[in-house]
């Protein structure tokens, strides 16, 4: 299959991130494989519903989750719908596929008195890496943003007067998150060491940095988070995404508006975000019990 006009298609029109051109890549480029292996076919006018429908098999054979076929499904739909608008084929053979059915998960989030107790003890060091640590994993639980957003941060998207955020997401949707004074005083102080560092000035802009000067990469955001929630929680997954749904349920706990956090999370739909009233059920369901004599 022949999948350069859809990757330019996504990349310089609708304008996805590198990640997720090379997810939907990945994803093609598997089914490519598929078809050859098993059809020997390499024309996409020949790709039916019915070679679309024993991927989902082999797929779901493998042990692959359900969500994950169907994020499969999804790129093969835009691909194809893409192929349809072009002329380069009569009809997407996706027209007739169902979609296998997924079980919601609830969002897996760090409870009050472990993140408490993550800021309130020593655990982070005063040299800069700590204080650099620090701030990091306060900005996931302080605005929920994603990993990708906060490697990304510049100097110039903190707005130190109207104390907020601002923050380039999905499709490079801008959204302005709003943040404490305590906060931006910590921003100050981590601004402050960073630049009091001779080794750590360098011509960018990038606000978190590593040791180097160099720009903080995924891999090690990940691992800080991981390393010190590590320390305070016993969560099987301990990753940004974590912080990010610990924001939004505290946020939905303590009784914030749902759409308020639709946009500060910066999802597209209210649907995304409703995932979190489950977890705000399962605790009404706990404290019902507690409460409650015949419970």
């Amino acid at each position: 299959m022949v999948t350069t006009g859809f990757i330019n298609y996504l990349k310089f029109e609708k304008r996805y991130s590198p990640h997720t051109i090379t997810a939907y890549k990945k994803d093609l480029d598997q089914f490519d494989l598929f078809l050859k292996s098993e059809y020997d076919i390499v024309e996409v006018n020949d790709v039916s519903y019915r070679m679309v429908r024993s991927w989902i098999v082999k797929l779901m054979e493998q042990d692959i989750s359900a969500r994950s076929v169907n994020r499969k499904l999804s790129t093969l739909k835009s691909y194809f719908k893409y192929l349809t608008k072009e002329g380069l084929i009569r009809e997407s053979p996706m027209l007739r596929i169902q979609s296998p059915k997924t079980s919601k998960k609830i969002p897996v989030f760090v409870d009050n008195d472990s993140m408490e107790t993550l800021f309130s003890t020593e655990i982070f060091g005063d040299d800069f890496e700590g204080i650099r640590d620090r701030l990091i994993i306060e900005m996931f639980y302080m605005t929920g943003i994603r990993l990708s957003e906060l490697i990304n941060l510049k100097d110039s998207d903190i707005d130190f007067y109207q104390q907020n955020i601002k923050v380039l997401g999905k499709r490079n949707k801008e959204r302005i998150i709003p943040v404490s004074k305590e906060f931006i005083d910590s921003i100050k102080e981590y601004i402050a060491v960073r630049n009091k560092n001779i080794a750590l000035i360098e011509q960018n802009d990038y606000f978190y940095v590593t040791i180097k000067g160099k720009k903080v990469y995924e891999k090690l955001a990940y691992r800080i988070v991981n390393s010190y929630l590590g320390k305070v929680s016993t969560l099987q997954k301990k990753s940004p995404h974590v912080l990010r749904h610990t924001f939004a349920t505290h946020m939905l706990n303590n009784g914030a508006d749902l759409n308020a956090i639709k946009e500060i999370l910066g999802h597209s739909s209210l649907a995304a975000t409703q995932v979190y009233t489950h977890n705000t059920i399962e605790k009404l369901k706990n404290i019902y019990k507690q409460a409650h004599p015949r419970a």
